[in-house]
C-alpha cells in the first residue's frame, strides 16, 4: 500500500511507515532456505552440486511483480536485463508469487526465456495465460476446492449461505464458478459481497465505512455459514469486522457465524492488529494445502535467532515486527518501545503472527524446491545429448538452459521427506488433495485437522470430516449450527417456494391425501405403490391389509347365519306342503310349482353361501349366474302363479274361453320360457367373458380387496335387468288380481311379495355402487336374502298359518267366495 500518485511531482519512494507487513508470512522463507540447506546436505540429491536462491518482494503490485522478475533474469545486484554476467547465478526456475495475479505477471517475463515457474498458491487465471508455457501448480487444481467446500456445505445441510470476496479479477471468477455450481446442488446465496481492496492510503476511510456496512449485513443476515474467498492476506481484512462493530457501536447482531475459506486465504494478520480480537472466527473451517510434520524443521525453526543467522536479511524485520520491539544501534539516541533481547519465544506468537508448524503455503514451497531439485538429478543421470558431464560425471549446470528442465519437471516423482508423494498430471498441477482444518483459538492450541479430501480415494471416501471433533464458536453452544434460509419440511410435507424468493426460501404445505414425503426438504408428494397406502402423518407408506368377506369375521357370521336360519325355514315349509299336500290350500293354486317355488328359495339362500369366502375360479365363475338363475326360476314360478290365478277366475265364468288354458302346462310353460330366457343370457355370458378372481387395490385406501371380476359387466347388468323386468311383470299381473273374488287368491299376497322384491332390487343398485370391497358382496348377500325372504314370508305364511292354527278354514267351501 502506498501513497496516490498526482503526476504532478517525482513520486516519493514508499517509506516504511506505508508498508502494510504480514510477519506470518515469513515462514515462507523459511521453509525455501530449510529445504535448499536439506537438499545441499544430502549426499544423494545433486551431489557436488549448491543449490542457492534470490528471494524478491513483489509487493502485490505489477510495476514492482515486473521489476523483481527482471532483476532475477539480470546480473544479482546489477539491473541489466537480457544479460547474466555471473557464473555463480544460473537460474534454473522460478518459484512464486503468493497470489494468482502475482504469478501471472511474473509469467509473463518467463514466457520470454521458457523459464519453468512453480506456482504454490491457487492460480485460476494462469489457465488462461498466453502464450501457453506449462507451469507447475504445487497445489491440486481448484475445481477440487470448490467440490470439497460444496461437500462441506451439503453434508451440514448449509443450504443459505453468505459469500465475501475481495473486489479481484479471482474474486469475480470463484463467484462466477461457485454460484451456478452451489445452485445446481441446493445452496442459495443471502448476499455476495465483494471488498474493494486497499491499493493507496488515501483510501483507508472510504474502506472503513464500506467494511462496517458488510459487517452490518453479515452480522444481521440469518445465513451462519460465510464462505470467503480472497488473497493470501484477505483474512487481514476480514479482521478488521469486529473493530470497526466496536467503534461505530453495531453490537446488536448475533456474533455466531462459521467461516469457510478456501486454502489461499491463510490467518494473517497485520502488525497493527496484533492485540486485535479473534471473536468472529473461532469455529472457522477451512480447506487448507495438505501439509505434514518435517523432521527437524521444527527444531530449525526453533533455532532461528538473529544473531545466529548472518545470511538472513529478513530476521531482523520479522523479529521487530512480531515482538513489537526494536534492536539497538549505535547511532539511535532514543528509543521508543521495548528493546529486542532475543529472549523471546516464538511460541509465544499468536496463530496470524507465526506458527511453528508447516502450513500450506510453505509446504508447497519445500515441495517445490524440491521438485526442481529432482528434476535436475534426473538430468544428471539421463545422459542425454544436451548433459555436459565432465569431471566423471558432474553436472555442468552453467550448460542447462531453463526451458531443458521442463522434461524431467513434467515426469518428476518423489517422497519427500515427510512421506508424502509429489508428483504432477498432464495439467502440470500437483496431484494431492486438501485438509480440512477447524479453527479453535483456545490456550493450548490454535487449529485441529477434522477430515480431508482426497480426490484419489473411492468415490464415497473422496471426502471425510469427523464431525464430533469441530469446536464451534460459543455462539452455538456446540451444537450443530444452522445455516438455512427456511427450516427444513419434515416428512409428510413439501416444499412450496415463495413467489420472488430464492428456492431455498419457501413453505412446508402438507402433502395432499393419498401421498406421502418421507425425507426432509421434498420439492414433491409422491403416492405410494399399489400395495401400500400413506400412514395418518403421510410420511410412511403402511402395507396394505388383504380384504374379503370371510366366514370367520362377525359379518361373515351373521350373514352366513342368517342364510342357513332362512334355509331351514323355508325347509321346514316345504315340509308341511308335502305333508298336506292333499289339503285345498296346497292344492289350490297349483302344487307343483308351489314346490317348484321352495325349492328355487331354497336354493337361493343356498347360493348367497358362494359370495362368502375367498374368492376362486369356481365361486366366481358360479355365484353370479347360479343366482341370477336361480332368481329367475322362482319369480317364474310367481308369475305363473299369478297368471294362473288371473285364468282361473277368467275361466269361472260362463261361457269362458280360457278354460282350455287352465292347467299345468301353461305353469310349466311360463316358468320355463322365462327360465329359459335367463339361462341363454348367463350361458352367453360364461362363453364371452366369465367372472374370474380378481383384485381391486385402488377402491379403498387401506385394503387389497380381493373380488371376484364379472367379467363383462354389461352381461351382469342384463342378468338383473331381466329379472327385475320378470318381477315388474308379477307385480302388475298381482296388482291388477289382488281383488279377484277367492278366499285362497294369493295374488294379494304375490302383489306385496313382488313390491318388497322390487324396492329390495330397486335399492340394490345404487347401494351395490357406492359401496366398496367386501361390503359390496355384504349389500349383494343382503339383497339376496332379503327379496327371498320376502316371497317366502308373503306368499307362504298365511298358508302355513292356515294349515297349522286355522285347519277349519282348509276346505273345500273356501275355495269359493259367494256374493251376499
Amino acid at each position: 500500500m502506498s501513497s496516490s500518485i498526482s503526476f504532478t511531482e517525482i513520486p516519493p519512494p514508499v517509506s516504511a511507515e506505508e508498508l502494510i507487513v504480514v510477519p506470518k508470512n515469513y515462514q515462507h522463507i523459511l521453509a525455501l532456505e530449510f529445504a535448499v540447506k536439506e537438499i545441499n546436505e544430502n549426499p544423494q540429491l545433486l551431489p557436488n552440486v549448491t543449490l542457492g536462491f534470490d528471494i524478491y518482494d513483489s509487493h502485490f503490485t505489477a510495476m514492482r511483480t515486473y521489476h523483481a522478475t527482471m532483476l532475477l533474469m539480470s546480473t544479482l545486484e546489477r539491473f541489466s536485463p537480457n544479460y547474466v554476467c555471473d557464473m555463480q547465478s544460473n537460474i534454473i526456475a522460478v518459484i512464486g508469487g503468493l497470489d494468482s495475479q502475482t504469478s501471472l505477471h511474473v509469467a509473463n517475463i518467463l514466457d520470454i526465456y521458457k523459464m519453468p515457474q512453480l506456482v504454490y498458491s491457487p492460480a485460476p487465471v494462469m489457465n488462461d495465460k498466453t502464450p501457453g508455457l506449462p507451469f507447475y501448480q504445487m497445489i491440486p487444481k481448484e475445481t477440487i476446492q470448490y467440490e470439497g467446500i460444496l461437500s462441506l456445505l451439503l453434508h451440514f445441510k448449509w443450504t443459505w449461505v453468505g459469500v465475501v470476496v475481495m473486489d479481484t479479477t479471482e474474486g469475480e471468477r470463484f463467484v462466477q464458478t461457485v454460484v451456478p455450481m452451489f445452485s445446481q446442488n441446493g445452496i442459495c446465496f443471502d448476499f455476495i459481497i465483494r471488498i474493494p481492496t486497499l491499493t493507496f492510503v488515501t483510501n483507508i476511510k472510504d474502506m472503513f465505512d464500506e467494511g462496517e456496512k458488510t459487517y452490518a449485513k453479515v452480522m444481521a443476515s440469518k445465513a451462519s455459514a460465510m464462505v470467503a474467498y480472497g488473497p493470501s492476506y484477505s483474512m487481514a481484512f476480514f479482521r478488521f469486522f469486529p473493530f470497526l462493530s466496536e467503534e461505530k457501536q453495531v453490537s446488536d447482531y448475533p456474533k455466531g457465524k462459521v467461516w469457510i475459506r478456501t486454502a489461499q486465504v491463510e490467518l494473517t494478520s497485520f502488525v497493527f492488529q496484533k492485540d486485535w480480537d479473534m471473536q468472529i472466527f473461532p469455529g472457522a473451517i477451512s480447506l487448507q494445502i495438505h501439509s505434514s510434520d518435517l523432521p527437524h524443521f521444527h527444531q530449525f525453526v526453533e533455532s532461528r535467532k538473529p544473531s545466529n543467522t548472518a545470511g538472513d536479511g529478513f530476521i531482523r524485520d520479522f523479529w521487530q515486527n512480531a515482538f513489537s520491539c526494536v534492536f539497538l544501534h549505535q547511532d539511535m539516541d532514543v528509543v521508543e518501545g521495548d528493546i529486542c533481547t532475543e529472549e523471546e519465544k516464538l511460541e509465544s506468537l499468536t496463530a496470524p503472527f507465526f506458527e511453528m508448524g508447516m502450513i500450506g503455503h510453505s509446504y508447497s514451497i519445500y515441495n517445490a524446491i524440491y521438485a526442481v531439485a529432482h528434476a535436475l538429478n534426473a538430468m544428471s543421470s539421463s545422459r542425454l545429448k544436451y548433459m555436459g558431464l565432465v569431471n566423471g560425471g558432474r553436472l555442468k549446470l552453467q550448460n542447462i538452459h531453463p526451458w531443458q528442465v521442463h522434461h524431467s519437471l513434467r515426469t518428476v516423482s518423489f517422497n519427500n521427506s515427510a512421506g508424502d508423494t509429489v508428483s504432477f498430471d498432464e495439467n502440470g498441477e500437483l496431484m494431492a488433495g486438501f485438509d480440512v482444518i477447524n479453527w479453535i483459538f483456545s490456550s493450548n492450541q490454535t487449529k485441529q485437522k477434522i477430515g480431508q479430501l482426497d480426490p484419489e480415494a473411492p468415490p464415497d471416501k473422496v471426502f471425510t470430516i469427523t464431525e464430533d471433533a469441530i469446536i464451534w464458536h460459543s455462539w452455538f453452544n456446540q451444537t450443530r449450527p444452522l445455516s438455512v434460509c427456511t427450516e427444513s419440511c419434515h416428512p409428510g410435507f413439501s416444499k412450496k417456494v415463495k413467489e420472488g424468493k430464492p428456492f431455498c426460501c419457501y413453505d412446508c404445505i402438507p402433502c395432499p391425501e393419498g401421498k406421502i414425503s418421507d425425507r426432509e426438504d421434498m420439492s414433491d408428494c409422491y403416492e405410494c405403490t399399489d400395495e401400500t397406502f400413506p400412514n395418518k402423518n403421510q410420511n410412511l407408506c403402511i402395507p396394505k391389509r388383504i380384504s374379503y368377506l370371510t366366514f370367520g369375521e362377525p359379518l361373515g357370521i351373521i350373514l352366513a347365519s342368517f342364510a342357513l336360519y332362512l334355509f331351514l325355514i323355508t325347509a321346514l315349509v316345504l315340509g308341511i306342503f308335502v305333508k298336506w299336500k292333499d289339503t285345498p290350500i296346497v292344492k289350490a293354486n297349483n302344487r307343483n310349482l308351489t314346490y317348484t317355488l321352495l325349492v328355487s328359495l331354497l336354493l337361493c339362500f343356498l347360493s348367497a353361501l358362494l359370495f362368502i369366502g375367498k374368492p376362486h375360479n369356481v365361486t366366481c365363475f358360479f355365484r353370479q349366474t347360479a343366482f341370477g338363475i336361480i332368481f329367475s326360476v322362482a319369480v317364474s314360478c310367481v308369475l305363473a302363479k299369478t297368471i294362473t290365478v288371473v285364468l282361473a277366475f277368467m275361466a269361472t265364468k260362463p261361457g269362458s274361453r280360457m278354460r282350455k288354458w287352465v292347467g299345468k302346462g301353461l305353469a310349466n310353460t311360463i316358468v320355463f320360457c322365462c327360465s329359459f330366457v335367463q339361462v341363454g343370457l348367463c350361458i352367453m355370458w360364461l362363453v364371452a367373458n366369465p367372472p374370474f378372481p380378481g383384485v381391486d387395490m385402488h377402491s379403498l385406501t387401506e385394503e387389497i380387496v380381493l373380488e371376484c371380476n364379472e367379467g363383462s359387466v354389461t352381461m351382469f347388468y342384463c342378468v338383473l335387468g331381466y329379472m327385475g323386468l320378470l318381477a315388474f311383470v308379477s307385480f302388475t299381473v298381482a296388482f291388477f288380481a289382488r281383488r279377484l273374488p277367492d278366499s285362497f287368491n294369493e295374488a294379494k299376497f304375490i302383489t306385496f311379495s313382488m313390491l318388497l322384491f322390487c324396492s329390495v332390487w330397486l335399492s340394490f343398485i345404487p347401494s351395490y355402487l357406492s359401496t366398496k370391497g367386501k361390503y359390496m358382496v355384504a349389500v349383494e348377500i343382503f339383497s339376496i336374502l332379503a327379496s327371498s325372504a320376502g316371497l317366502l314370508g308373503c306368499i307362504f305364511s298365511p298358508k302355513c298359518y292356515i294349515i297349522l292354527w286355522r285347519p277349519e278354514l282348509n276346505n273345500r267351501e273356501q275355495l269359493i267366495r259367494r256374493k251376499p
